[in-house]
């Protein structure tokens, strides 16, 4: 896999968000014109692009359409059985200062469970209802 796409409207607020979370930007283009178009079945596109890692290279890819505008599909904060992509989970070493540092960024707990011996989890809402699970695997 190469990278995920989350449609945003806030995109500062979005890419803080995961760069907080230990993604680093790989980079950040404006996209538009009729091969944009074409490629994604839209018309008259332009577009903000910023692309974030995670340190072992998975991608987000964060979009933030200028025309058309973004459409908006269901409630912000949909709950996790809604249909379609729900989450992106990501590992981590310490769960609790993760959780702790998102907090301060914004981010609200949906819920926190041990699953087994085996993992912590928690689940986060972050700006725009974009919803992050933590694994943290227990030694």
């Amino acid at each position: 896999m190469d990278n995920i796409l989350i449609v945003v409207d806030d995109l500062e607020a979005v890419k803080a968000f995961f760069v907080e979370l230990g993604l680093e930007l790989e980079g950040q283009t404006t996209v538009e014109g009729p091969s944009v178009g074409s490629l994604i079945g839209l018309g008259d596109v332009r577009a903000t692009l910023a692309m974030l890692r995670t340190p072992d290279g998975q991608g987000i890819e964060l979009d933030k359409f200028h025309t058309p505008d973004a459409v908006r599909f269901g409630p912000v904060n949909a709950p996790v059985n809604t249909l379609g992509l729900r989450r992106i989970m990501f590992g981590v070493d310490d769960i609790d200062a993760v959780v702790t540092r998102m907090q301060a960024h914004g981010a609200e707990i949906i819920g926190q469970m041990q699953y087994g011996e085996s993992y912590r989890l928690a689940y986060i809402r972050g700006p725009e209802g974009i919803i992050v699970g933590l694994a943290e695997q227990l030694r």
